[in-house]
This record gives C-alpha cells, sequence and structure tokens, in this order.
C-alpha cells in the first residue's frame, strides 16, 4: 500500500488551518514540509516557527526536508518545532552518515535525499543508514514542475538493493506527481509520493488518497 504525503507548500497559506484540516479529512496521516533556504535551491519557503504551528493543527507526521546548504545547524531546531523525521540532500554531505546519527540521536527518523542530475548509485551504500530516500523527479525549488521521467530508474534501482539487501529503508518520491502517474511510480518502487498542487488542487482530496493507497 503506498501513502500520498501533500505537500505543504503547496497549500494556501491564507487558509493554512483549513487546509491542514482538509488534508486530515481526506484521509491523510503524513505531511511534506518543504525548508529552502535560497542558497541551496533557487527559492526561500519558511521555517521552524512555521513547522510549529503546522504540528499544533494536526497529529499527521511530519516529514521534514531541508533543501539547505548547512542543514546541519538546524536539525535540532526543527525536532523541537515537531518534526517527526528529518530529510537532508546528498549533495550538501556526501559522506552523509555521521548527520544520519545525530539525527535519530533527537529521536526522530532520518531521511536522505537526491536530485534528479545525483547517480542514484551514490546514495545506495548509506541506505543502511536511512529511515527514507526520496527521490526527487523534479529540480527542487518550485512547485508546478514537469515529472523527469528518469526518476523512475533511480526509484527501480534503490528498489532493487532495498529487497537484495534485505533494508527497511522505504522509497518517496517528489516532483510533478499526480494521479496520472502515481500508478507507474508505485510499480517502480515508490512507498510515499509527495504531492503539492496535484494534492490541494484536487477537486477530491479523499478520492486521491484513496486511490494512491490501492496502489501496490
Amino acid at each position: 500500500m503506498a501513502r500520498l504525503a501533500p505537500s505543504v507548500l503547496g497549500a494556501d497559506f491564507a487558509r493554512l488551518g483549513e487546509e491542514i484540516a482538509g488534508a486530515d479529512q481526506a484521509g491523510v496521516d503524513i505531511l511534506h514540509l518543504d525548508i529552502m533556504d535560497g542558497h541551496f535551491v533557487p527559492n526561500i519557503s519558511y521555517g521552524p516557527a512555521i513547522v510549529k504551528t503546522i504540528d499544533r493543527l494536526t497529529d499527521s507526521y511530519l516529514d521534514v526536508h531541508l533543501m539547505l546548504t548547512e542543514p546541519e545547524k538546524y536539525f535540532e531546531d526543527f525536532v523541537e518545532a515537531g518534526a517527526d523525521s528529518i530529510t537532508f540532500h546528498l549533495e550538501v554531505h556526501p559522506d552523509p552518515t555521521e548527520c544520519a546519527r545525530r539525527i535519530k540521536a533527537l529521536g526522530v527518523e532520518a531521511g536522505i535525499s537526491i536530485n534528479p542530475d545525483m547517480p542514484v548509485e551514490k546514495v545506495l551504500p548509506y541506505l543502511k543508514s536511512f529511515d527514507y530516500l526520496l527521490v526527487m523527479s523534479v529540480f527542487p525549488g518550485f512547485g508546478g514542475q514537469g515529472f523527469i521521467r528518469d526518476a523512475l530508474v533511480s526509484v527501480r534501482t534503490a528498489r532493487d538493493f532495498i529487497v537484495k539487501h534485505g533494508l527497511k529503508t522505504q522509497i518517496a518520491i517528489d516532483g510533478g506527481i499526480d494521479g496520472n502517474n502515481a500508478g507507474e511510480v508505485v510499480a517502480a518502487g515508490a512507498d510515499i509520493l509527495v504531492m503539492g498542487s496535484a494534492f490541494f488542487g484536487a477537486a477530491d482530496r479523499a478520492a486521491l488518497v484513496t486511490q494512491v493507497a490501492a496502489l501496490k
């Protein structure tokens, strides 16, 4: 069973409380929170204060994705704000093991992410240290981009490695995911589908959650 993780960046922030409540009512149990610094990616989003607000609004699992040049400076801040997992990028920490240890020592789960131009083979040796691998299927920074199909190869390769080595690492995919390609990415091996505008702009959000949950 796959899970849908709405990216809160795709919500209407003027109605943030209603948007979070609507996600809860649709049957979501995980929210994806994109944190951008304007340096690692060409955009700025929000910080721990907004994460803390979201944590007060929902009991959903908060998956915090740090698209930051120096993510390790903010691990504690985001955990204190309510993060249930912290994901950072292999691009900024080519040997990410120590960061994974630090995150887990704070009592939350750890994720590692790769951009579309990062060969998935570079992250495979580290998956044993992580609860999640987040494969980006767009170049991060802005919502509404088109899906990069090469990401499917990365997902398949990672899934084969996880199965071969008996790992429990889950695979998430983020970027250009919607109801039309959800089946394809789950078939490739993804466990968690991050959707921003596709979820918050859906006419029937609950039906979309149900659709994804039925995929194998």
